[in-house]
């Protein structure tokens, strides 16, 4: 009966999205933002906080940094401390020499790491892209700091690894990746050009200062650092799906995926709920693609909001 009641409330939400408190465009989190550093195992992580209450932590992928979560800050931190990270190798973060520094347990005890310094025993954990993935890899490997998990345009890592086995178009589409774990691949790479990836994939087109931002952040990273993911934790041919035992994520899971998404294909999705223990919601969206946590920011904020007042209400 109490999830029945929950759920009539979600979908309630849902149909009245217009109702709930959306991002203004113009108010910028940049000024308002508290800057802090935590540190795990000598390495200095940076994240930003700002707000009181149960805490979220927002974890960005490639090749962003903190602020691509700037609308996500400003309509949530009301209610909510949401903190967003600088994944190690980004913006202010450390930036560790060799790929073992950059597997998924390594990444897991950053977020870990970070929860802790705010305060906190437990958060939220909210990724896209590789921060998709590095949220995945701590609701596993952190299940007791893991109230709930939301994902952005990452399939689950076992849904990756299914379909590179076993879809050629999804190998063909992951070339960039294959490239990216070349040695050496870090030199072929600018600023100029991985600021540009954003808008080719089909994200939001940034202000003049949100670029400047983001061509300054890329300036402070290590690209090595940044490519180290692919290399660390993307699978590498020949593919063959994961038979390793499987960790089953414990916390409830949001997830939304732009239908677009020519990286990482919609075949992915299949079977998630046959890796997670509790409720698992899955909204995908039509016209977007990898970058709809900012194409579609109107419509996956208020989203949130209501999935999150949900789990609030469930525990």
């Amino acid at each position: 009966m109490v999830r029945y009641l929950l759920l009539v409330l979600f979908l309630i939400c849902a149909a009245n999205l217009t109702t709930l408190p959306v991002v203004a465009q113009q108010s910028d989190v940049w000024d308002r933002v508290n800057h802090q550093f935590a540190t795990n195992d000598g390495v200095e992580i940076h994240y930003v906080t700002l707000g009181e209450g149960p805490l979220i932590v927002m974890i960005h992928g490639f090749p962003d940094f903190w602020y691509l979560w700037r609308d996500y800050i400003t309509a949530l931190s009301d209610d909510y401390q949401v903190v967003a990270m600088d994944l190690r190798g980004y913006n202010r973060s450390g930036r560790p020499a060799g790929v073992e520094n950059y597997s998924a347990e390594i990444l897991a005890t950053d977020v870990a790491a970070v929860i802790q310094h705010s305060g906190h025993e437990s958060a939220t954990v909210v990724g896209h892209d590789w921060g998709g993935f590095v949220a995945w890899s701590f609701a596993m490997y952190q299940p007791d700091m893991t109230k709930s998990v939301i994902i952005f345009n990452l399939p689950h890592p076992r849904g990756l690894q299914r379909e590179l086995a076993q879809n050629p178009k999804q190998q063909e589409n992951s070339a960039y990746a294959r490239r990216f774990q070349q040695d050496g691949a870090h030199l072929q790479v600018t600023s100029e050009q991985l600021a540009g990836i954003r808008q080719m994939s089909g994200g939001r087109d940034e202000l003049s200062v949100d670029r400047e931002r983001h061509l300054a952040a890329l300036g402070r990273s290590d690209f090595e650092g940044m490519l180290n993911y692919y290399k660390a934790n993307y699978p590498k041919p020949p593919y063959q799906e994961d038979e390793a035992p499987l960790v089953v994520v414990e916390a409830p899971v949001l997830q939304f995926h732009g239908l677009d998404d020519a990286a990482l294909l919609n075949g992915m999705l299949n079977n998630t709920w046959n890796w997670l223990e509790r409720e698992f919601t899955l909204v995908t969206i039509p016209g977007a693609g990898h970058w709809a946590v900012t194409e579609k920011s109107d419509f996956t904020i208020p989203m949130m909001r209501a999935w999150l007042t949900v789990q609030e209400l469930g525990r």
